[in-house]
């Protein structure tokens, strides 16, 4: 039997619909085995997004398309996405995705390579906004780029903050659990940042940027 805590979930779930060029982008990711972010947390990000007007924007992560989409989407028209992924193919679909939604591809920088690699070549303080939802076991390096890369006043998330509910259980002691708890921690103890932990598709780590 569902709890009234399950079922409210799911209903916050599919409170937020996906529109047939969100849903074909799903599926591609599906297929390539680049899961993609959950509805919820998508529309997180569009919010966040649109919240502070960002401009320019880090996703760590390009998978197929879906939550560039859904950041795209919250942006400026004016805003510039810049994408990091180890894998051209995807990037090649997410491209696809993003010119089935109409957005001109001088507002999509897709980078290919390992992102601890290539995001100590992004500038200090230039971005509104960085998203990461790549390997698990790099979280903690990526939060110490992003908050780097970040103006005071920019958004941090990590998506699968929750982990398939693995973060929560203490038995738990895989390497991609313990990092993603221990990426909680680090949030929680910088006081650079102000943190919450949204309840949302497999969960979503949000910090703003309060100080240098």
């Amino acid at each position: 039997m569902t709890s009234p805590v399950e079922a409210s979930l799911a209903y916050a779930e599919q409170f937020s619909r996906e529109d047939e060029i969100l849903r074909a982008a799903r599926q591609r990711g599906q297929e390539m085995g680049a899961v993609p972010i959950l509805p919820g947390g998508g529309a997180a990000l569009c919010v966040l997004a649109t919240a502070i007007s960002a401009r320019s924007v880090v996703e760590i992560g390009t998978g197929c398309g879906v939550s560039g989409l859904w950041l795209l989407r919250g942006m400026r028209p004016d805003g510039t996405l810049t994408s990091v992924d180890l894998e051209l193919e995807h990037q090649r679909l997410a491209k696809q995705a993003f010119a089935e939604a109409g957005f001109s591809g001088s507002r999509i920088r897709l980078i290919t390579g390992r992102a601890l690699d290539v995001l100590p070549r992004l500038s200090d303080g230039g971005y509104d906004l960085v998203f990461a939802d790549a390997a698990k076991q790099e979280y903690a390096d990526y939060l110490a780029e992003a908050v780097r890369l970040l103006r005071v006043g920019g958004i941090v998330a990590f998506d699968n903050a929750l982990w398939h509910d693995r973060v929560a259980d203490p038995t738990q002691r895989d390497p991609e659990t313990v990092a993603v708890r221990e990426l909680g921690k680090l949030v929680q103890a910088d006081d650079r940042l102000r943190a919450v932990m949204l309840p949302v598709g497999d969960g979503l780590l949000t910090a703003v940027k309060i100080s240098d």
